[in-house]
């Protein structure tokens, strides 16, 4: 009983070891950094959409997200455009542009933290609300718990990122190796303070729900809904 019991711990641990083998070529199947884009691609972070100095935007064609990572310099940059549709007014559909950039901290757990420099903002249209179209701050530090990349056969790499609660990411092509984003610096002078929240998002767009977090009444109330990306 002894032989067998040890035996069975033996086979365990091979097991185990394995799959973490298994688990770790999957995870490094690339590296993080590079430019990466979710859907149809047409939102990248760079100089294409965003123009930091002004703090305004260009609209791309369609919603989506796009992450770019630059692990040498230890740099990030985000751009989302999301679309709040109005079950109630189908006319008054909310749009949301944000961008953010800062330092990125790529943990021995697995995990990301996505710390903003606090000079990020976003627009928000809505055409039936009594400030229909303005921009604000947006600097919210954002916690990944785990990160994977897999190879597609189709669309070769996919990045899959977990929220801290193990949510799901819509996944992301890899549109660039080489990192598509602006200066790694600040590019305008803000006092805005940065708020650390957790961020949950699925890739079959459900609710993106924001909690532990006393966000300002404008982003409470706008994230709390069903975004199309």
């Amino acid at each position: 009983m002894l032989l067998t019991s040890l035996a069975f711990l033996v086979y365990a641990s091979a097991s185990a070891l394995a799959q973490q083998i298994v688990y770790d070529t999957a995870h490094n199947v690339t590296p993080i950094t590079g430019t990466w884009s979710s859907g149809s691609m047409n939102v990248v972070t760079g100089a294409q959409f965003v123009y930091a100095n002004n703090q305004s935007f260009t609209y791309p064609k369609t919603t989506g997200i796009s992450f770019t990572f630059n692990e040498a310099v230890g740099w990030f940059e985000v751009l989302r455009y999301r679309m709040n549709g109005n079950g109630t007014n189908p006319n008054c559909p909310t749009t949301v542009l944000n961008w953010s950039h800062g330092y990125l901290n790529v943990e021995q757990n697995g995990s990301l933290v996505l710390v903003p420099v606090g000079d990020g903002f976003q627009r928000i249209e809505d055409p039936c609300a009594a400030r229909s179209d303005f921009t604000e701050a947006y600097n919210l530090t954002e916690l990944y718990e785990s990160w994977q990349i897999f190879p597609d056969p189709v669309d070769g790499p996919k990045l899959h990122m977990f929220a801290s609660d193990g949510s799901p990411v819509v996944p992301m092509r890899l549109l660039s190796a080489t990192p598509d984003m602006l200066p790694t610096q600040t590019l305008h002078n803000t006092t805005q303070s940065t708020t650390v929240l957790k961020r949950s998002v699925t890739n079959v767009a459900p609710p993106i729900r924001w909690w532990k977090v006393a966000a300002s009444t404008t982003i409470g109330a706008m994230l709390g809904s069903v975004f199309l990306l």
